[in-house]
């Protein structure tokens, strides 16, 4: 049976976190128009910075911090920044971004996974319309970027995620 086209371009982001260096969770994302493959990017740290793989230690999970919190203790770029840093803007004016994540102890699907309040600035920015989040093999959540727009979390103060 052939695979949906949604499916199908959250199982190619399921290939890129492959390419992900962090200890805790790893995700991945493909800028997708006009059914054209725009940009990919995983969760790593900045070019030339040690990986927390590298190290062998998370710092954030050395100091327990729970998720959703304290990303500035974080080493890494995100999945959707780095994508998002990858392509031209008016290439992503429209765009639909596909997301998977997946726990790197246990190899799940990361639970109600939505992109970082950062990251959500970073997609409203980019022109990014839709954002699609894998939850199973074959299901998942379909996000209407708009929807952040109305409803700020920064106005609420909460973190996402």
């Amino acid at each position: 049976m052939r695979r949906d086209k949604v499916n199908y371009y959250l199982d190619i982001a399921e290939t890129v976190l492959e390419r992900g260096t962090c200890l805790r969770r790893n995700f991945g994302a493909v800028i997708v128009k006009n059914d054209q493959i725009i940009a990919t990017g995983y969760a790593g740290a900045p070019r030339g910075r040690k990986n927390c793989s590298d190290l062998g230690v998370c710092t954030r999970e050395k100091l327990a911090i729970p998720r959703g919190e304290r990303y500035e203790m974080c080493r890494s770029v995100h999945a959707e920044q780095n994508a998002i840093i990858s392509a031209r803007r008016e290439d992503m004016l429209g765009s639909t971004l596909y997301l998977v994540g997946k726990e790197v102890k246990t190899g799940d699907y990361v639970e109600n996974a939505s992109p970082c309040a950062l990251c959500r600035r970073f997609i409203i920015n980019a022109g990014i319309e839709t954002v699609i989040v894998r939850n199973t093999n074959s299901e998942y959540t379909k996000i209407s970027v708009s929807r952040w727009v109305e409803e700020d979390e920064s106005l609420t103060g909460q973190g996402g995620y």
